[in-house]
């Protein structure tokens, strides 16, 4: 079985997050960058003496596609290297993932990832 695995954070956190993953060896990610907000909900900022509010905050997406023993691992990791204990961390979402396709070469399966 395969699952998706999918972190939105903080942009900030995105080069420790990938070095922790590397060095674990879970190599092959997608990255996004995206919008949006939780709790935390917005920013208050100033603009020529003009206070206003972005709702949507700056964030990064990272998908991982991973086999069933990899994926403990790599949500651990996510969640150690995304930490900072403030409100605005993000979340990661695990999904089953039914299947995968090498578009090259026709491979589907496990052996894709």
């Amino acid at each position: 079985m395969m699952k998706l695995v999918t972190c939105i954070t903080r942009t900030v956190k995105l080069k420790e997050i990938i070095d922790a993953l590397t060095a674990a060896g879970i190599v092959g990610m997608t990255v996004t960058d995206v919008h949006g907000y939780g709790k935390q909900g917005g920013q208050l900022h100033h603009f020529r003496g003009s206070a206003y509010e972005v709702r949507l905050l700056p964030k990064v997406r990272i998908d991982l596609a991973l086999a069933d023993e990899h994926v403990q691992k790599a949500v651990d990791i996510l969640m150690e290297a995304a930490r900072t204990g403030q409100a605005g961390d993000g979340k990661v979402f695990v999904m089953p993932m039914e299947n995968a396709f090498r578009i090259r070469t026709g491979e589907s399966g496990e052996e894709v990832l």
